[in-house]
């Protein structure tokens, strides 16, 4: 072979090493949704996650894919995440991203009030990939909590609603202590203060937070009926809290009928005098501090008004009146 017939063959054969490298690595996926969110799971296969690639329209050449994965040694180094991917993201962007675990979409969750802990771990399943299972077993653990004078049986109440940003599939454990994380330095030393000065523990002071925040969506209100709850404790009154039903019936919330009130049930507080037994959902911050900083007044019974608050009395006569006024107000709404 010539001199030149060589340095022919050799450029021809570097321009085929090229080629190949051009669609092995570097050769755009082109996708209609930009950014695509895609996950890798735990105990996924590198062969699994292309083809769940291939699937959701990720990757344009599965078998291309594959075999730059294997043959530049990324398969057996792919790391559990959510990942953004913009349209037009080379093999290799995709390759190196799941490999190191850059370019990951962390879920941004948010925990809104009143809810329980079980309705925590079913929006972390789905948001996060968790195992609501496991994240069930740790509510029991209340070692968790790592503060004093909590009084807790569980974590019920402690998971404090706000916005968090997990990683995909997170340990169930670190997310619980993030968020337990966030209690604690809202319940800072002042509010802990007031609690002991309050003659009560934390798991209380959540429980009756927990049914105010049951009670309404207003935060004027708020203050006032944790002052009624108190009030109504203070002189040996059942609480006859809705809330506390409605934790117990097995197809709430809806609307409580008669025969709901009879249910037994130790967070029957209908039936049963002084607080249930614990918090019956994670309350937020305003509700919390309604139940250390009650307003002081006689209030002892409440209705709704019709529009989205509560119209207050002293006493079971005044109480009456205001039924009578709600229920001739919803039968006109149903008038019209």
């Amino acid at each position: 072979m010539t001199y030149r017939a060589a340095i022919l063959a050799g450029s021809i054969g570097f321009l085929a090493v090229m080629v190949v490298l051009y669609f092995l690595l570097w050769e755009s996926n082109s996708f209609e949704i930009s950014p695509m969110i895609v996950t890798v799971s735990r105990g996924e296969s590198f062969a699994q996650v292309v083809d769940a690639f291939a699937a959701a329209g990720l990757v344009n050449h599965p078998m291309l894919f594959k075999i730059s994965g294997r043959l530049f040694g990324y398969g057996g180094k792919i790391k559990i995440g959510k990942y953004s991917f913009q349209n037009g993201v080379s093999n290799r962007g995709i390759l190196y991203a799941i490999s190191t675990g850059t370019s990951t979409a962390n879920p941004e969750v948010t925990i809104y009030e009143g809810l329980r802990s079980a309705q925590v771990a079913r929006i972390l399943k789905r948001e996060v990939g968790i195992d609501s299972a496991k994240m069930a077993e740790l509510i029991s653990d209340t070692s968790l909590i790592r503060l004093s004078n909590h009084g807790a049986a569980s974590l019920e109440g402690f998971l404090l609603p706000e916005t968090y940003e997990f990683y995909w599939q997170l340990d169930e454990k670190e997310i619980v202590r993030e968020m337990l994380l966030e209690f604690r330095k809202f319940f800072a030393d002042s509010l802990q203060r007031r609690t002991r000065e309050m003659h009560m523990t934390i798991d209380q002071v959540l429980t009756i937070a927990s049914i105010v925040e049951g009670e309404t969506v207003l935060d004027r209100e708020r203050p006032v009926i944790a002052g009624l709850y108190y009030n109504r404790l203070k002189r040996h009154m059942k609480l006859e809290a809705d809330p506390t039903i409605q934790f117990i019936i097995p197809d709430g919330p809806r609307r409580l009928l008669y025969e709901d009130l009879k249910v037994v049930s130790p967070y029957n507080t209908y039936q049963n005098y002084g607080l249930p037994p614990g918090p019956i959902n994670n309350p937020g911050r305003k509700s919390i501090l309604a139940a250390l900083y009650p307003e002081r007044s006689n209030f002892l019974y409440f209705v709704a008004d019709g529009s989205g608050g509560h119209r207050f009395a002293r006493t079971y006569e005044e109480h009456l009146r205001n039924v009578r006024v709600y229920r001739h107000a919803r039968a006109m709404a149903k008038r019209q």
